[in-house]
């Protein structure tokens, strides 16, 4: 109790100085003049002269406050509208993507970039553009090139069967083939095969795939320029984030995080795939990987997935 009152004593002396200092001109002015005022009063034979520059005094201590205020004013004008500014100009690097709009941002997008961050359901546009072409730049460039793929995992059943029955919401796909839960799981085990071919045959290449156990309702690519935010429906707009932008950041962050949870491939362990993967190197490729195939797959299924590998067609062609 003792010790408190001092201290709330301080703060309010702290208070008062602070707010004396803030409004110095005001008590300059109201000072002045009730020194001039009261010995106007006492002494009756005050020069006129003493008077009136007493009171030209407080009209000049008046005039300078009104002008700290301003200046004050302005001073909060101005940092208010720089962060206006500010977030406007984080807003228009939020683009919004239509047509083939999304066709030709990802082309931007794989013409000099170093690395691609994939997230999403079974990497079907992955595996018939994006994998190829920037395999194909980094070729040409003589440059390294460093992917990561994250797709649901064709061995969960479950997962497979929630991304089939989201996909199916929407009716058939651009392609008009019907989303069942045998497709899922070929298109998936399709970007696994297409990923170690790949990496097979560029030696600057670094693949790595994460099997997740959760359906995703969008997908994300991400370059050394952009992040690139797509649907399943190509008439629906997508996003295009610029980076060095705040959102781009986050996200780098959340799609590192979404691969920590998933299940890591290592494509190391790959068995060698010909130029024309026959089915028995298939089931051997990912026996070793520990991604084995159902039993119920034949080897009709086993061939749909080399095709979906190796000669998959752009769903969103028109």
């Amino acid at each position: 109790m003792t010790s408190s009152a001092p201290q709330g004593a301080g703060r309010r002396l702290e208070e008062a100085i602070a707010w004396a200092v803030r409004n110095l001109d005001g008590i300059v002015a109201i000072a002045v003049a009730l020194v001039v005022g009261l010995m106007d009063v006492l002494n009756q034979n005050m020069d006129d002269n003493v008077v009136s520059g007493a009171t030209l005094l407080v009209l000049a201590a008046l005039v300078y406050g009104s002008l700290t205020e301003r200046r004050r004013r302005m001073a909060d004008i101005r940092a208010a509208s720089a962060g206006t500014s500010r977030a406007i100009e984080d807003l228009a690097m939020v683009r919004a993507l239509s047509g083939a709009e999304v066709a030709l941002a990802h082309e931007r997008a794989r013409r000099t970039t170093t690395r691609w961050v994939f997230k999403g359901g079974t990497g079907t546009y992955l595996r018939a553009v994006t994998l190829p072409e920037c395999v194909l730049e980094a070729q040409r460039q003589r440059r390294s090139l460093t992917m990561k793929i994250d797709i649901i995992n064709p061995a969960d059943e479950q997962v497979c069967a929630a991304y089939a029955r989201f996909r199916s919401t929407f009716g058939p796909g651009p392609d008009d083939a019907q989303w069942t839960v045998e497709r899922t799981r070929k298109e998936a085990y399709a970007t696994v095969v297409a990923a170690s071919w790949h990496r097979q045959r560029l030696d600057t290449l670094e693949v790595d795939v994460h099997l997740s156990s959760v359906a995703p309702a969008l997908r994300f690519d991400l370059s050394d320029s952009c992040l690139i935010i797509t649907q399943d429906d190509p008439s629906r707009v997508s996003l295009c984030v610029e980076r060095d932008r705040p959102l781009y950041d986050y996200y780098v962050t959340e799609l590192h995080q979404s691969r920590e949870q998933a299940v890591k491939l290592d494509l190391r362990e790959a068995v060698r795939l010909a130029d024309e993967p026959t089915v028995d190197e298939v089931r051997r490729l990912l026996d070793r990987l520990g991604l084995p195939l159902p039993t119920s797959f034949t080897d009709r299924d086993v061939g749909d997935i080399i095709d979906k590998a190796l000669r998959a067609e752009n769903p969103y062609r028109r």
